[in-house]
C-alpha cells in the first residue's frame, strides 16, 4: 500500500472532520476583519443508511427539484422513517442570490455550487438522488413520470416511473417573456448557473469583436450596448456588477471602448426596485445616473429582433423608439414551468397562474402533494368566506349572540388561522377585539355587551383587505422547505396531540401550525461597494457599511462551509488581482 504523504493526510482529516475545517474557516475570516454568521447545523458524524437496509415499511416522500426549497428541505428532514427519493436534472445546489456576481467574474460559478449528494450523504434519513426531470404527475394514480438526458438523447422516451405516499414540489419556475416576440431567441436569461457562465463569456466576446480593427465607430458602440430588462433586484444588481466589472477591470485591458461603452436599463414601471422603500428607489436611480447607466423608466419591451430591441412608451402617447444592442439581458419575472401547467389542469387549477395550496403547504385537493418556493402561492382563506362557522364555534351557549369574552376566548386560534386579522388590528393600531368591535360600533364595549352575527361580521368585514402573496423569493422558499421538514419530522407526534389552530369548519384541532413567512430584511447591491439594506422595522441604511453587512449575510447563508471559503476567497482575490476576463 502507497504511503501517504503529510499532506494527503492533512487533507484527509479535514475532510473526515469537518469541524476542523469550520474552525479553519472561522479563524481565517475573523483574521481578516470579516465575520460570517452561520446559522448551519453540525451534521454529527451521523453515517447515510445503506440503501440494501431501507425498511419496507417505510413511506417514500419524493422530492422534485434541488433549489430553495428543495434543499432546505432536505437539509432539515431527520426523521428516519422515511424513504426520500430526489429527482431533479440538475445534481447541486445554486446560491441564485450570488449569479449576478458570477456573470461578472466577482465570483466563480463553481464557488457558489453545492453537489446536493454532499448535502445529504450524513444524514440519518434514507435519501437517494437521481438525475432526471418530471414530465408528468398523476395524482390519482400516486406517480410521477420522469426522463433522463445523461445519454445525451434529449428526445429520449424512456421513462422513470416513481410511486409515493407523499410528494414534494419544489420545481421553482422558469424566466417568463411574457410571449413578447424574439425574447426567447435573442434574450439572455439569468436564472441558473449555465446562464450566468452564458452571459459572461458573452460580455467577454462582446469586448473581443469591438476591438477588431476593421469595424465602425457606430458599429463598435452597438456592440458595446448592453441592455438589461427588468428594474427589480436582480436587473438592478446585475447592471451594477456590469457597470463596475467594466470601470474598474475591462477598460484598462480595452482602452479603445471606454468611450464606447453604454449600459441601458428598461423598466416598464415609473420606477426601478418598487418592492423597497422609496428612499432606496431615489437613492439607486440618482446613483445610476451619476454613473452613467442609462435608466428608461416607463418603456415598455415589445420587440427585439437579432440587432434591436423596440420598445413602446407607456405615457406620451405610446411612442414607439428602437435601439440596436449587443447583448440583452432578460429580467422580468418568472412564469409557470410546462410540467407544473398540466398537473394545474388535471387537479382543476387550469385558470390559475401557479399551484395554489393550503396555510400548511399542501396543494388543494391533493392531501398527500406539497407545493413550495416559486412553483406556487399559499391560498390564505378569507375570514369573510368561514365567518358563520368562526361565530357557530365562539358562541359555545348556542345562544345566537357572543359577548367580548366569549370571542376572545378563540382569538387566538383565529389569528393563527387568519393572519390577516393579526394585521388589521396591527395597522389599525389596535390591541384587542375590543378596540375593533368600538371602530364599527362608535360605541364603548364591555365584556358583557353581546354581538350578533350581522354585527359580528361588519366588525371584520375589512380584515381580508390585509391578504397579500409572499413573494417569489429565495428567502420565501428556504422557510417553506424548513417548515414542511418539520412538519414530517413530527408528523407522527402531531397525529396524535395535534398544535394547530381550532378547525373551524370541523372538529379538533389542525395537526400543525400552518406556515408563517418571517421577512428578514433585503438587499439591492448598487455597485461601487454600496448597498442598499432594507431590514424589518422599517430600518434603511445605503453605503458602504451595508455593502459590508451584505457579505457577511451572503456567507452565513451559503450551504456549506466548502462554498464559504470559496466565495470568501473569490471576494479576496477580486480586491487583490480583479476581476478574470478570459473567455471561458
Amino acid at each position: 500500500m502507497r504511503k501517504m504523504t503529510v499532506f494527503q493526510r492533512f487533507s484527509r482529516t479535514f475532510r473526515d472532520n469537518p469541524s476542523l475545517a469550520k474552525m479553519l474557516i472561522v479563524f481565517t475570516v475573523s483574521g481578516g476583519g470579516l465575520v460570517a454568521y452561520s446559522e448551519a447545523k453540525a451534521d454529527g458524524g451521523i453515517h447515510a443508511v445503506n440503501p440494501s437496509e431501507v425498511d419496507v415499511k417505510k413511506k417514500r416522500v419524493v422530492v422534485l427539484g434541488t433549489g430553495w426549497a428543495g434543499t432546505s428541505f432536505l437539509k432539515n428532514l431527520s426523521n428516519s422513517s422515511y424513504d426520500v427519493q430526489v429527482i431533479s436534472p440538475r445534481n447541486f445546489f445554486a446560491f441564485t442570490p450570488l449569479l449576478p456576481s458570477v456573470t461578472c467574474g466577482t465570483v466563480e460559478p463553481r464557488s457558489i455550487v453545492e453537489p446536493i449528494r454532499n448535502i445529504v450523504r450524513k444524514k440519518n434519513v434514507d435519501v437517494h438522488y437521481w438525475e432526471a426531470e418530471c414530465f408528468n404527475i398523476d395524482a390519482a394514480n400516486k406517480k410521477v413520470y420522469c426522463r433522463s438526458h445523461l445519454g445525451g438523447d434529449v428526445n429520449s422516451k424512456e421513462e422513470i416511473i416513481v410511486d409515493y405516499d407523499y410528494l414534494v414540489i419544489s420545481v421553482g419556475a422558469r424566466s417568463n417573456t411574457f410571449n413578447i416576440p424574439g425574447v426567447a431567441e435573442n434574450c439572455h436569461f439569468l436564472k441558473e448557473i449555465e446562464d450566468a457562465q452564458k452571459i459572461r463569456r458573452t460580455i467577454v466576446d462582446c469586448f473581443e469583436r469591438a476591438s477588431l480593427p476593421n469595424l465602425s465607430d457606430e458599429e463598435r458602440k452597438k456592440i458595446l450596448h448592453f441592455v438589461v430588462v427588468g428594474g427589480g433586484p436582480t436587473g438592478v444588481e446585475f447592471a451594477a456588477e456590469l457597470h463596475d466589472y467594466v470601470t474598474e477591470d475591462l477598460v484598462k485591458l480595452y482602452p479603445k471602448a471606454k468611450e464606447a461603452v453604454k449600459i441601458t436599463l428598461l423598466e416598464a414601471t415609473d420606477h426601478i426596485l418598487n418592492m423597497f422603500d422609496k428612499r432606496i428607489t431615489a437613492f439607486a436611480e440618482e446613483k445610476f445616473q451619476r454613473d452613467g447607466i442609462n435608466l428608461k423608466t416607463g418603456a415598455m419591451v415589445v420587440n427585439i429582433s437579432d440587432k434591436e430591441i423596440t420598445t413602446k412608451e407607456v405615457k406620451n402617447g405610446g411612442a414607439v423608439s428602437t435601439m440596436p444592442y449587443g447583448m440583452v439581458v432578460w429580467s422580468t419575472g418568472i412564469g409557470t414551468r410546462p410540467v407544473i401547467m398540466d398537473f394545474m389542469k388535471h387537479i382543476g387549477q387550469g385558470n390559475r397562474r401557479v399551484l395554489a395550496t393550503d396555510e400548511w403547504l399542501r396543494v388543494e385537493g391533493c392531501d398527500s402533494i406539497y407545493a413550495l418556493g416559486d412553483c406556487a402561492t399559499i391560498n390564505q382563506r378569507k375570514v369573510m368566506e368561514d365567518i358563520w362557522a368562526i361565530f357557530r364555534k365562539a358562541d359555545k351557549d348556542n345562544s345566537g349572540t357572543l359577548t367580548v369574552k366569549e370571542f376572545q376566548e378563540v382569538l387566538s386560534d383565529i389569528c393563527e388561522r387568519y393572519p390577516q386579522v393579526g394585521l388589521y388590528l396591527k395597522s389599525r393600531q389596535m390591541k384587542s377585539l375590543v378596540d375593533l368591535l368600538k371602530d364599527s360600533s362608535g360605541d364603548a364595549v364591555k365584556e358583557s355587551i353581546e354581538v350578533n352575527l350581522e354585527e359580528f361580521k361588519l366588525a371584520l368585514s375589512q380584515v381580508d383587505s390585509q391578504m397579500k402573496n409572499l413573494p417569489a423569493t429565495a428567502q420565501v422558499a428556504a422557510q417553506q422547505g424548513s417548515y414542511l421538514a418539520d412538519c414530517f419530522n413530527r408528523m407522527e407526534k402531531c397525529e396524535n396531540n395535534p398544535e394547530g389552530p381550532l378547525r373551524f369548519r370541523g372538529e379538533g384541532r389542525h395537526r400543525f401550525r400552518p406556515f408563517r413567512y418571517k421577512h428578514l430584511g433585503q438587499f439591492a447591491p448598487l455597485g461601487g461597494e454600496q448597498t442598499a439594506a432594507q431590514l424589518p422595522g422599517d430600518w434603511v441604511s445605503i453605503g458602504r457599511s451595508s455593502q459590508w453587512l451584505w457579505y457577511s449575510v451572503y456567507a452565513s447563508k451559503l450551504v456549506s462551509w466548502r462554498t464559504r471559503a470559496l466565495v470568501i476567497s473569490d471576494w479576496g482575490r477580486r480586491f487583490i488581482f480583479g476581476r478574470d476576463s478570459s473567455g471561458i
